[in-house]
């Protein structure tokens, strides 16, 4: 089976897609990111989000916060002010949950060591309760240090957003250089000895991505066939 061609072929599937999320479109702050991973074969987006303010009315009955059942009262992909809060939380009816969530990518990738390369974590948020069954459980001006804090947390993440390309611009070239600067004979016939080796010391745990002719039938067979590994991205210290 040739990863490599079913990779690609799943690629160009998913971004033909029509995008399916609230907005239609990407973020704007994230659009060159997107287009840098997507513009590399080792990579495509699955689904991305700038960073957002958001207040979520989780209902009278719920005792988690799940967006799927949620009533979005408020979304902005931009600094926002306490008064368009101060509207949206007149129509909550339950437990209203102001939110700050920071840049977030979904990531497939062709093999484990380009994952690699996007490995990158962040606590980067904001959760905060402001009503319960429909209450007011704090006051204005506590409200307006909420907005303040996390319109700050969103410039931040702007930040975060341009080192994080940039970084990934400077480590991609970099990848690249290396590649071509040696024979494709030399890189292969590393890759086989480096394999080789692993597999004297453990042949029952040797990578995945190396097919033999065992394993082969069963990968043609799986139900679940991912040509990929998937990634999910929160940049945070880099």
């Amino acid at each position: 089976m040739d990863h490599s061609a079913e990779f690609r072929k799943w690629k160009a599937q998913c971004l033909s897609k029509a995008d399916l999320s609230r907005k239609g479109s990407v973020d704007e702050d994230v659009v060159e990111l997107v287009q840098l991973l997507n513009g590399r074969e080792q990579f495509f987006t699955t689904s991305s989000c700038a960073g957002r303010i958001i207040l979520l009315d989780q209902g009278i009955n719920g005792s988690e916060v799940q967006k799927q059942n949620c009533c979005w009262l408020l979304v902005t992909h931009k600094p926002c002010v306490k008064d368009d809060v101060i509207v949206a939380l007149k129509k909550a009816n339950g437990d209203a949950i102001l939110k700050f969530e920071p840049l977030v990518l979904h990531v497939q990738c062709r093999q484990l060591q380009d994952a690699q390369i996007l490995a990158v974590r962040s606590t980067h948020g904001l959760e905060v309760p402001l009503t319960h069954k429909g209450k007011l459980m704090v006051t204005e001006e506590y409200i307006n240090f909420l907005i303040k804090i996390a319109n700050q947390k969103m410039e931040e993440n702007k930040k975060r957003i341009e080192r994080f390309y940039n970084c990934l611009q400077h480590a991609l070239e970099k990848e690249t250089i290396s590649m071509t600067s040696f024979p494709k004979e030399k890189i292969r016939e590393k890759n086989n000895s480096s394999y080789t080796h692993k597999k004297k010391r453990n042949p029952e745990k040797a990578c995945g991505k190396y097919i033999t002719e065992e394993n082969n039938k069963e990968l043609e067979n799986d139900d679940h066939d991912d040509p990929g590994i998937s990634v999910t991205i929160f940049p945070e210290d880099y």
